[in-house]
């Protein structure tokens, strides 16, 4: 009696496994590579858009395989990255007429954002149609170019999509890079 006792705290702690858990979010792989020095010309692996590359400049060391979240939803394509991993570079594609990009920069600190749209199709109505500072305020339309004055701390969207003012094709692969 005193024996089987014992055992049953041994067999309580047995069955008190941890569970396995897997993760049911999914998100995008992320490729890392070191790059020599910003040059003029984009490499050839950040325009493979299908694989969403992120690629980071020789100023940053390393970025979380997770660092980069993902949503699609309703036409949005929405990600969010942590402004620690700047400055970067980010391969989308859009598949559908009217859709729209939204780059999510949390925790920016910096004096002014940087960014471009790069692509390689021809005719492709693209441009940084608005920017939304951390305060809620929001401006634009821009160009395939933005440089910015943020005045405060917090998250910075840049939300890119077609120009309703010019005509082109909407679908096609491009990059944004972030400094």
């Amino acid at each position: 009696m005193k024996k089987s006792l014992l055992l049953i705290p041994l067999i309580i702690v047995a069955c008190k496994k941890d569970p396995n858990i897997s993760e049911t979010q999914k998100q995008d792989s992320i490729m890392v590579t070191e790059q020599p020095a910003p040059t003029e010309k984009t490499d050839s692996a950040a325009l493979r858009m299908k694989d969403s590359i992120i690629n980071n400049a020789p100023k940053t060391k390393e970025v979380l395989r997770t660092g980069v979240m993902r949503n699609v939803k309703d036409g949005q394509i929405i990600r969010t990255a942590d402004a620690e991993q700047l400055p970067f570079t980010l391969g989308e594609e859009f598949t559908k007429d009217d859709q729209e990009f939204i780059l999510k920069i949390t925790d920016f600190d910096k004096p002014n954002i940087k960014a471009k749209i790069s692509t390689k199709e021809k005719d492709f109505n693209i441009r940084f149609n608005q920017i939304k500072l951390p305060n809620g305020d929001y401006d634009g339309p821009f160009g395939r170019e933005i440089t910015y004055e943020v005045k405060e701390k917090g998250e910075v969207w840049l939300i890119i999509g077609k120009s309703n003012m010019a005509s082109g094709n909407t679908k096609g692969a491009f990059t944004v890079s972030v400094e």
